[in-house]
């Protein structure tokens, strides 16, 4: 009998640790990017506890478990890091004690959801950054940065997976360090079920970004987006082409109230009034809300859509009898 509870016990224990183990490599905060500080002779303690209020670690007992089982207690440098609630513990403790990572001067730069990489490498230069060699980069990046993200396997220019979010940038971080840092965010961003319920449903990252990227500019509400993703998703699935006129946008550089029909024949491959199905590639750089909406498409009875140009509000009809009606009456 006490062997059996000698067992047992080891068990709990084993199983506790295994526990931890796990929790302290998986876990994540909720916070989004944020400048932390370490001051000279704060201990793990104080660290633990600023972590959690600042929402980037979810758990101050899985940071002491790491901390202490990789003997990183005394290893933590005096400074200022761009941290993420995304990171997992082991990578926030790597990033604080290495020197390399600790912000001698940095820029806070955000990007909208659904910009270009143009239109980034132009806010980057703004703000004291390598834009142009940003830009560079994105449209043209080395084997070594595609091999570095499965999610690239085969891509030749990076947009669509430039994830639009608040950012630090070091004052003198590099034009392929600030890409990096941008894919390192699309990766944690695209979880491992979200990958694998694209894979499911006989789909490509790709062709989600890039449906994402044109709902993402469409339409501005959730409710909207999954409506006009299922509408999008089946004119491909029944050989409609999709024609969307921001596809126009992204062609001929310009924004329309109304595009003529010289504008829909303009030629191009990202046309998507003379091509039939996607894009080549994604149009821009979507967040997480229309990236949800291109995977979680809503069935609707609708198979066109306009805004009102007064109110930007969405007005979806069945028939295009209705849909020219519907022009009509909003003054499109």
């Amino acid at each position: 009998m006490m062997k059996i509870k000698i067992i047992l016990i080891l068990a709990v224990i084993v199983g506790g640790i295994f526990y931890l183990r796990y929790q302290a490599y998986s876990s994540r905060g909720s916070a989004g990017e944020k400048i932390f500080e370490i001051s000279k002779g704060e201990g793990n303690i104080a660290i633990a506890e600023k972590l959690k209020n600042e929402g980037l670690i979810s758990s101050k007992i899985y940071f002491y478990y790491y901390v202490k089982a990789n003997r990183a207690q005394n290893k933590f440098l005096p400074g200022k890091y761009s941290l993420n609630g995304n990171m997992t513990i082991p990578e926030i403790v790597l990033t604080m004690t290495r020197e390399e990572n600790i912000l001698p001067g940095y820029a806070k730069v955000t990007f909208p959801e659904g910009w270009t990489a143009k239109q980034m490498s132009e806010r980057l230069s703004a703000n004291g950054l390598d834009g142009d060699g940003f830009l560079k980069i994105a449209q043209g990046p080395s084997s070594d940065i595609i091999a570095g993200y499965d999610f690239l396997k085969g891509e030749k220019n990076l947009e669509g997976y430039l994830f639009p979010d608040t950012y630090f940038f070091g004052k003198d971080l590099s034009a392929e360090g600030i890409v990096k840092k941008m894919l390192d965010n699309f990766d944690r961003k695209i979880s491992a079920e979200t990958r694998n319920k694209i894979k499911g449903q006989g789909k490509t990252i790709k062709e989600i970004m890039t449906m994402a990227s044109i709902v993402e500019m469409e339409v501005r509400s959730e409710e909207d987006r999954v409506l006009v993703s299922g509408l999008y998703w089946n004119r491909i699935k029944v050989g409609q082409p999709l024609q969307s006129d921001i596809t126009l946008t992204y062609i001929l550089g310009v924004n329309k109230k109304q595009y003529s029909f010289e504008d829909t024949r303009t030629p191009s491959p990202y046309n998507t009034y003379l091509h039939k199905g996607l894009p080549p590639g994604p149009i821009g750089n979507p967040g997480l809300s229309a990236i949800n909406a291109a995977i979680n498409p809503k069935d609707s009875p609708y198979n066109y859509y306009l805004s009102d140009p007064e109110t930007g509000k969405t007005i979806f009809s069945k028939t295009f009898e209705e849909h020219v009606a519907n022009k009509a009456k909003y003054g499109l």
